[in-house]
């Protein structure tokens, strides 16, 4: 039995929806994981993963192929704080959206047939901590492509809170019986 390490964020990019009882082959980044890892699952949790997958950058010569045996989403307490952004390092403080006319609110894409989808700077930075110690395993049927799913509506009100505690996807444990 061998244990993957899957980051959320390359998965919610364009990794492939799985499930227990498919094959897979992962392409392994390194059979040391990363010290950083033991900062998100502790020590006892980092003493169980094998490898760490890895499909951005480059094409890994190093693979996991098998079948998957069990799955766990990793999840951990985080604090996000919010604070105005400074003059000159974003959207000025005394207005939500970008004025009319300032390219820079049109980072995005074109679509053709005179679409574009757009994004807006911010009046807020958002700074997310990690809560040491706080990780949680919960055993889970697949790996999907997680797109909308945690997005957080706007606030109904002009100032957002200051700080608030919450629970973040960090990742997966995916369990692979190798074939020989």
């Amino acid at each position: 039995m061998t244990r993957v390490w899957l980051t959320e964020w390359e998965w919610a990019c364009c990794g492939d929806a799985f499930a227990i009882g498919d094959e897979v082959d992962f392409g392994i980044e390194t059979r040391t994981p990363r010290a950083a890892l033991a900062d998100v699952l502790g020590p006892e949790l980092f003493a169980t993963v094998d490898t760490m997958e890895s499909h951005h950058e480059e094409e890994f010569t190093d693979r996991v192929r098998g079948r998957v045996v069990a799955i766990h989403a990793v999840t951990q307490d985080v604090i996000e704080r919010r604070s105005l952004r400074r003059p000159g390092h974003g959207a000025p403080p005394e207005s939500i959206m970008t004025p009319e006319g300032d390219e820079r609110a049109r980072v995005g894409r074109e679509f053709g047939n005179e679409s574009f989808l757009a994004t807006s700077h911010s009046r807020y930075m958002i700074e997310i901590e990690p809560v040491s110690n706080t990780a949680m395993l919960t055993s889970v049927q697949g790996v999907r492509l997680r797109i909308d799913e945690e997005a957080e509506p706007l606030p109904d009100f002009p100032v957002p809170p200051p700080e608030k505690r919450r629970r973040s996807l960090e990742g997966w444990l995916v369990d692979v019986g190798e074939h020989a």
